[in-house]
Formats: structure tokens, sequence, C-alpha cells
């Protein structure tokens, strides 16, 4: 019989932060590779050590040690050690589909530029695998796999196969039953090594009966071990029954692919099954203060900022790609597993708050920066005019609201043929002597205009329509009043064109389609009830105490004014203080919440929970109930959607006998929005806060979206869902993660008529995480308020559109728009977002299709099968 070969592949998994702080990480990580570099250097017989695919770790290293850069890229050109793909081993279901992306794009940037990129879609830890990866790795040039969670032994056997994405793309794929540490320590001692090997292999080829077996050799911050080449040479000597090497993984997978052929089975879409590795399912919802940061930043990024530097530079400002670059990896570094979970210590939860900091202080300066470099740019007939910017790329006429600097007069909004815009005053400060003392006048002579007053003003505009990926121009008229303020009284009801709300007696409410006649009662349930889990996991108490806002509510009132009109509700639930009163039946906690519900002139219904939270060890969840008995959900995902079904059934049946890690339970993870449907409606939730909903209820017909959970310990043993050891750190309390301070929530809720159109969905999703830029064109805010610039020649446009994609293209979703990064034109990102529908994207000039690494050439595609992506490269706009 012939020898199986054991191939070895030696790495260490770098955590950069977790129950340690990343200033830890990176101080034991540079000693690391110091020896790691003198070890391969003076051992040739070591041929390779994997530096856990993350590109971010060179980096790092050589920040601080500048001395060894061509030594170090001369190891990884020699692929003696191996790096990249990724920037730093991201989450893959809870992170925005676009992270994802630059993650891996920056990542191979970082490591081909020292040497070479390991083509290896390397995830050792990632909590469950997303859907649609095989497609953005073959989009990178990535073809292989190998990872370690998500895969149940009843849905494959074996450890290879071939792992389809959502859209119909393949990668051959090799899962490690164990995990990345299996082989992580080696038993050196030569009477008890043969047995040793003979029950570590056994297993593996218990799994696989190929040729080829891997054997992983690492494990968490694991030095590098020396000996490895002669214990391996000593493995060989007492084991005649196999080989061993010390190899390169991607070697080995494709020598797998190579042996396996056709026959390997094919498994699809998204991997999280618990059974043999924990997947954490709640963890979406855990740290909802630094999720909602997350999602603020990335909106921000890939909504915004990018738009507009795309605007900027169609209009000749320089793109500032280094920046950019910078507040990428700053969220990179917090998109990491661990990081993005919030499974961590208080004190690197604190790192990763101030990371979210800089980021989103970087990146709301730069945008201001250029929406400043346009604004003065444009000619001005009026002393207070506003540049309103549009970075989606299709026109659009959305409610804005946004700061201005006013005289405190009355006035009129007028865009730029002279039509009065609705406009609300939501707030006034008089700030007269701080702001006029800031201006700075380079040229004293100069005429300007100096207010007698000045107020810090927060206005909310209906806006007219704006031009597609470009802006407009707004000024004040003082010599009409249109602008209102909201008004305030007892009623109880609110409406559009679309829906009446009616806010009952027991503080729920009853909402009519006006289009269908449909009535739909008992919407926006509070339920609050104990959460007796960990940093990672959520788990109910085993004496838990459901409590509901159901006749909690205290006050109603209702807003209107010329633009929105909705409903204030305030609640106070007695709820227990923590887990032991809970256990006792006792509530003498009083859980505060005010609740803004909006309707704006769309049949989108906003809105926004501010919850003073005072109680420990707990959950908050808002239910909306549907008239449909679903058997599945249908969310939005990495570049797509996926549906689900609403319980795991045989799972359920079987997991506490099979001795499953993780209770198969059905919280999900989405990108925006979640949806229940027939073929006559539907009821979509959309969120701008935690990525996490369950459907629920004895017909699975209530939608559930989670606020929040609290806890504190990062890890516990023997949850209700997920019994055993703890994971992470059993001593480590978390009194942070408590969360004991004022939070606010927002979302959005709809119905509709008809068949369920994902692409809809999509759009409503993108268009209200989308922020409209407004820019003050003022001569008394030049200064230390902002900084003084010098004035410019006004030669740009009044109103000017960079692109403007035809509606009648409108189903193919833009992920993306934003500068290329190597070349001075705009790359534009299209996405199928249908389930089974193929889409058509515009005809575009001067337009040539790429990868997601934006240089290799791809077949160009006009039409999208469901779940596609399609990156265009504009060389000019």
């Amino acid at each position: 019989m012939k020898k199986r070969t054991v191939h070895l592949y030696t790495h260490t998994h770098w955590d950069q932060e977790w129950y340690f702080t990343s200033s830890r990480s990176r101080i034991y990580l540079y000693n690391h590779i110091k020896n790691l570099i003198q070890v391969l250097e003076t051992h040739p017989e070591f041929p390779c050590y994997l530096l856990d695919a993350q590109s971010s770790l060179i980096e790092s290293y050589l920040q601080w040690a500048t001395e060894d850069r061509a030594r170090l890229t001369k190891l990884i050109a020699d692929e003696r050690l191996l790096t990249g793909p990724w920037f730093t081993q991201t989450d893959q279901l809870v992170i925005h589909q676009e992270s994802v992306v630059r993650n891996l794009f920056y990542g191979m940037e970082v490591a081909q530029r020292h040497g070479n990129v390991m083509m290896l879609g390397y995830v050792p830890d990632c909590f469950g695998q997303g859907g649609n990866m095989p497609q953005l790795y073959r989009q990178f040039g990535i073809h292989h796999a190998l990872f370690w969670r998500g895969i149940a032994d009843n849905t494959l056997h074996e450890t290879e196969f071939f792992w389809q994405g959502d859209n119909g793309d393949r990668v051959f794929a090799l899962q490690m039953p164990w995990g990345y540490h299996y082989g992580g320590l080696l038993d050196e001692t030569p009477e008890t090594m043969k047995a040793f090997l003979d029950e570590k292999m056994a297993a593996i080829e218990a799994r696989s009966h190929r040729q080829h077996l891997l054997f992983p050799h690492g494990f968490d911050q694991a030095p590098v071990r020396r000996n490895l080449p002669e214990l391996v040479e000593q493995f060989n000597a007492r084991d005649d029954s196999r080989e061993y090497l010390i190899s390169n993984p991607l070697t080995v997978v494709k020598m797998l692919e190579q042996e396996a052929g056709a026959e390997v089975r094919t498994l699809k879409g998204e991997l999280t099954e618990a059974k043999h590795s924990r997947v954490h399912k709640t963890i979406f919802s855990c740290r909802a203060d630094l999720k909602l940061l997350n999602n603020e930043v990335e909106s921000m990024l890939v909504n915004t900022l990018e738009p507009v530097l795309a605007i900027s530079q169609s209009l000749g400002n320089a793109y500032p790609k280094h920046i950019v670059a910078t507040i990428w990896k700053l969220m990179f570094y917090n998109a990491a597993h661990d990081s993005i979970g919030g499974c961590n210590s208080d004190d690197t939860n604190q790192d990763v708050f101030f990371r979210y900091k800089e980021a989103k202080g970087l990146a709301q300066n730069l945008l201001e920066l250029h929406t400043r470099l346009i604004t003065q740019r444009i000619p001005r007939q009026h002393d207070f005019t506003f540049t309103v910017f549009n970075p989606l790329p299709w026109s659009v006429a959305p409610d804005i609201t946004f700061e201005a600097w006013l005289p405190g007069l009355p006035f009129t909004l007028r865009d730029g043929n002279g039509k009065a815009i609705p406009c609300v005053i939501e707030s006034e400060e008089d700030l007269t002597q701080y702001v006029l003392n800031q201006t700075i006048r380079l040229d004293p002579g100069k005429a300007w205009h100096k207010p007698e007053k000045v107020c810090r003003t927060r206005l909310t505009v209906k806006s007219p329509v704006l031009p597609a990926l470009g802006y407009d121009r707004w000024y004040i008229d003082f010599s009409e009043d249109n602008a209102a303020r909201p008004a305030l009284s007892q009623e109880t009801t609110a409406e559009n064109d679309v829906y009446h709300i009616q806010a009952e007696a027991d503080g729920l409410l009853t909402i009519t389609d006006k289009r269908s006649g449909k009535r739909y009662p008992r919407q926006m349930l509070f339920l609050e009830n104990g959460d007796d889990g960990d940093s990672y996991n959520y788990s109910p108490p085993r004496a838990d105490w459901m409590i509901t806002s159901e006749g909690a509510m205290t006050t109603v009132q209702k807003q209107k004014s010329t633009v929105s009109q909705g409903l204030i509700l305030r609640y106070a639930l007695k709820v227990p203080a923590d887990l032991a009163e809970r256990a006792a039946g006792t509530a003498t906690t009083t859980l505060n919440l005010k609740v803004k519900v909006v309707l704006q002139n769309d049949d989108l219904i906003r809105f926004n929970v501010e919850v003073d939270n005072n109680v420990l060890s707990h959950r908050l969840c808002v239910h909306f109930a549907t008239d449909i008995a679903a058997r599945v959900s249908c969310a939005d995902q990495l570049f797509g959607a996926v549906t689900r079904p609403v319980q795991l059934g045989k799972a359920l049946q079987c997991w506490e006998e099979e001795r499953w890690q993780e209770k198969p339970i059905s919280i999900e993870p989405m990108q925006s929005y979640v949806n229940l449907h027939d073929e006559q409606h539907g009821f979509t939730l959309h969120t701008n806060g935690v990525r996490e909903y369950e459907i629920v209820g004895d017909d699975f017909n209530t939608l559930s979206l989670t606020l929040f959970r609290t806890f504190g310990f990062m890890g516990k043993e023997n949850l209700l869902y997920r019994p055993g050891r703890a994971s992470g750190e059993s001593i480590v309390e978390t009194p942070d993660a408590q969360l004991l301070k004022t939070m606010t929530f927002s979302f959005g809720w709809r119905t509709y008529l008809g068949t369920f159109d994902e692409a809809q969905h999509a759009r409503v999703s993108k268009t209200w995480l989308t922020e409209f830029p407004v820019y003050q064109d003022s001569d008394f805010l030049n200064g230390r308020l902002r900084f003084c610039l010098n004035d410019e020649v006004r030669d740009y446009p009044e109103t000017y559109s960079a692109l403007n994609l035809p509606a009648t293209h409108r189903d193919a979703l833009v992920s993306a728009v934003k500068c290329a990064e190597d070349h001075s034109g705009i790359i534009i990102r299209f996405y199928n977002p249908h389930l089974e529908t193929d889409v058509v994207i515009p005809p575009l000039q001067d337009a040539r299709c790429v990868m997601l690494d934006e240089m290799t050439p791809m077949q160009a595609r006009q039409t999208l099968k469901p779940n596609d992506v399609q990156t265009v490269l504009i060389k000019r706009i």
C-alpha cells in the first residue's frame, strides 16, 4: 500500500486583539517576526511559514523595523514567508459588502508590494463563511479556499469539496474539521511520538481518503518551532506508514483538487452550521454601541464620502487615495472577527471605539474639505448659499436635515430657479459673538457680508430633485417667510398618502395601508428579557421573564410640519434590575424608551428609539406582526439576497443528542433589510442599527429586530444555548458591555402590494442610508471655525452631474461609486440583488469591465445573473 503524504503547514493565528490589547499584540508580533526572519534565513530546510494570511502584520512590523524591509520582501517573494490575501481576518456576515472587498483589495496590494500574494482564501477562525465569498475570491483571481468553521459532518463527511457561491461561481475548498490548531502541539518524546501521530492522523484519515492530507501546525500567537524540520525527520523515521513534509498550504489544496477531480461534492451558499465548531450566531448584536459606530462609518465611507470624492475628482481635484486607505485600514482592524464581534476585554473594546472615532473624524473632515473645495469654485449671488450634494448615481428628491448658520430672521429657502423649498426649523441657538469672532478676512479691503446675528440652526427640508452624482445650489431669501417650526399636539394619529398610524391606548400601533385598506394591528411591540450569555452568544436564563411594552406607554404626542409628521411615544417598562431579580420574579427598575415614528413623502415609516439603559444582562427587541405564516425569510447579504428557513427543524431535534457546540437557532444576520412575503404582498424591516433578526411567533409571522443585548463576562460556561466550556476567557469581566448609557437605534418598516422585488428593497435601503451633504457658502464662516482658505476663481457650474444612470436600468444596484485607485477614472460596482431574476446594467461610454482588483480585465457582461457582481472602470467623466 502506498504511503499517504501528510503535509504540515506551519503557521500562527495572530489575533491582533482579543482578551489582550492591540498594543500587547504588536509588541509580541515584532518579536515574533524578528525571530521568524532569523529562522527562515538560517534554516533553508524550513521551506515556508504562513503568517495568518494578514498582510497588515507585515505593515505593522515594518513600521518599527524599516531596516528589515529588504530581508522580509525577499522571503515573501521567494514564497517562504506566506502572506495575504487579507489585510485582516475579517468577518463575512455582518460587515458591509464593500468592506470585505476592500479588505482583500488592500490586503493583496500590501502583500504584492512586498513580494507576493498567497492566492488562497485562508480563513482559520471566522465565525461562518459568507454565501457569496466564492465569487469574491474568483474576482480577485483566487480559486481555492481553506477554512475551519461552518460545516457539520452530516452535511459533508469529506474535508474537500467545491464551494459554490450564490451566483454560481465556485472554488475548490478544504475544511479543517478540528481547526487550525489541531496539530499545534507536537509530541517530541520518542517513546510516545508514534502513538501521538496515529491518534491525530486517524481522525483526519477517517474524513479523507485522499493520498494527500493536510495537518495544520500552529495556534494563537504560536512561536516559530525552530526544530520542526528535524522533528519531521523523526516522524518519518518512526512512522513507516506515512510520509511527512512541511508544505505550502496552497500547494496542498491544489494537489487535492487535482487528485479529487470532479468527484467531490458541491456545497452552496453560506456555511454557518455549529455542530463541531462554534459560529456564535448572536454575536451580531454583541456590543451594539460599537456595531452602530461601525455601520455609521461604513455607510459614510461607501455611500457618501467616496462618491463625493469621485465628483470632486471629475471636476479636477486630486483623489486623496492614501487618506482613504488609512480610513479603510482603521475599519479593517475593527472588522477582524473578534473586533467586530465585540468578544473582547473592555480595554480592547475601548481601542476599537477609538479607531472608529479616528476613522469617523478623518472621513467627516475629508468630506467637508472636498465639499468646500467644490463650493468655493461655484459662482455665488447670495450671502447665504448652500451646495447640496447627491452621492447617488441617479436623481433623487430626499428629505435632508442639516446645520446652517443663519441670522435669526424670517426666510424662505429657494433652489437655483427661485422655487421655494419646504423647510422646517428644528432648533436654533444664538452663537453670534462666538462665530463672528472666528472670521478671518485675508483681504480687509474686500467687501463682505457680516450678519448682525448668527444662529446655529438645524433645518429639515423636502428637497427638490437633485442631479445624479452631482450637486445643486440653494439660497436664503429674506424677503418672504416660509420656514416653519414643527407643531406639537396631543393627537394620537399620523398619516401621509400611504399610511395611517394610530397609537393605541396600550402603546401598540395600528398601521393602515391606504393603498389596500388593510389594517395591521399590534405593531412595534418591544420585548425585554434576560440574557445569561456572554460576549459571544445570547442565551436566555433558565429562569427567564419576558416583559413587553404593552400597557407601558406613558405619553404620546403628534409632531407635524410641512415636511413630515409623526408620533413621539414614551414608555416606562418595569423590569428586573439583573438576573437575580429576574429569577426571583421581582422588578424594581424602570427602563425608559422614547420613540419617534416619522412619516415622510414615501412608503417607509422611520423609527428612532432612544433607550436609557440601566438594566444588567438583558436583551431588547422590537416586533412587527404580519399576516404571513412564513417558512423562510429573505434578507440581503454580500452582493445579493438569501432565503433562510425560519426554523432549523431537523437540527433542533438532534442537536443535544449529537452534542452540537451550539443550539442551531435561527437568529440571523443581514446587510440592511429582512423581508417576509407571499405572492400578494409583503413586509420589510430596514435597519440602520444592529444587523440581526429572527422570525418568531406561533406561525412564524412576526419580524423581530434585535436592538441590543448586554452581559457582564467575556466568556461563560454551560449556557442554555451553548453547553460546555466557555468561549473566550471566563475570568474576564466586562462591565462596559452592560451598556449602562443612553443609546439610539434607527430602523424602517414598510409594506407593499404585489410580488417581492429585491432590487426595490435594496434601493430603499441604499437611499435611506445615504447622507446628502450640504455645505454653506458664506463669507463670515471663513476663519477659525472651519480653518481659513484662500479665495478661488468661481468657474464651476451652478448645478452639476458627473454621471446619471438611466431609470430603465435601476434593477442593477450600485454598491460603490469611487475613484479608481491606480487610474484617473471612476469605478462603479454593480450587482444583481435578485434571487432568481437577471438584470441588465446600463451601457456606459469609455468604460471597460475589470475584476475586483480594478486592474485585471474581465469579459463585459451586460446581463447579470442573480447575486452577480460587475465592476466597471470609466476612464474619464
